[in-house]
């Protein structure tokens, strides 16, 4: 059964249905496919059972996936924190990323040079309808520059503080899904929750993962209606060009 849409979730998100199970060049990927008002999805954890740390997720074999299953769209669900004040709860939609990474893998090809055209990250055939949901259901929602930092430690105020000049939201998961989407020819696009605000950004104790965790918990309704309703507004055919990386 081939999927209209995958959906990536991560810390915090989850759909239910029927268990399957593709195997990838990068190694097998459990998936979850359900078909809610009339849309199949394909649900891929990004962390899996076992919670891996960011910088350990096989995203290689993630997206590899998501294409096998049939889709030609994507969707995934990031927990981020706030670099530009916005509401601990609200929608941010990015519309380009940076990257900080170190050591994970970031592309498919290995064997010879292949440049991909980043100059449109995330695709507008997607963001549009998310915005669309989510602003129908009462949330919030900012777009801007996503940047992507190692982990899996919580960074530091002077990190925030330079990372600031790049981006408007600091998060662990985003690259390089983002990238190996674009690769893999598919319309991509990151639904994220503000769930703190960044290190240094506002007078607190501390940045607890628990509240963190439990706060993307509170939101799983919410992300869940939004992708539901983006979905049945996802134009059939794509012009968007994410087809032609």
């Amino acid at each position: 059964m081939n999927s209209d849409l995958a959906v990536i979730g991560g810390v915090g998100f989850a759909m239910e249905g029927q268990a399957d199970e593709l195997e990838t060049s990068y190694g097998r990927v459990p998936i979850i496919r359900c078909r809610m008002k009339g849309i199949t999805f394909a649900f891929i954890s990004r962390h899996g059972d076992d919670h891996l740390p960011p910088h350990k997720v096989n995203y290689r074999a993630i997206i590899s996936a998501a294409r096998m299953s049939g889709a030609c769209a994507v969707i995934s669900t990031n927990t981020v924190g706030g670099m530009a004040g916005q509401p601990l709860g609200s929608v941010f939609l990015p519309n380009d990323f940076v990257e900080f990474t170190k050591c994970r893998p970031n592309s498919f090809f290995e064997e010879k040079a292949v440049h991909v055209d980043m100059s449109r990250p995330y695709c507008p055939q997607l963001i549009a309808p998310l915005a669309e949901a989510a602003r129908s259901l009462g949330q919030q929602v900012s777009e801007g520059v996503y940047v992507c930092a190692e982990g899996p430690h919580l960074e530091s105020p002077a990190q925030i503080r330079m990372m600031r000049q790049f981006g408007d939201v600091v998060g662990m998961t985003g690259y390089p899904e983002v990238a190996l989407a674009r690769e893999a020819a598919l319309c991509y696009a990151s639904l994220c929750i503000i769930t703190n605000p960044a290190a240094g950004m506002a007078e607190s104790k501390g940045l607890n993962i628990s509240e963190i965790t439990d706060l993307m918990k509170n939101c799983r309704q919410s992300v869940h209606d939004i992708i539901c309703q983006a979905a049945q507004k996802i134009p059939e055919k794509r012009s968007c060009g994410c087809k032609d990386a």
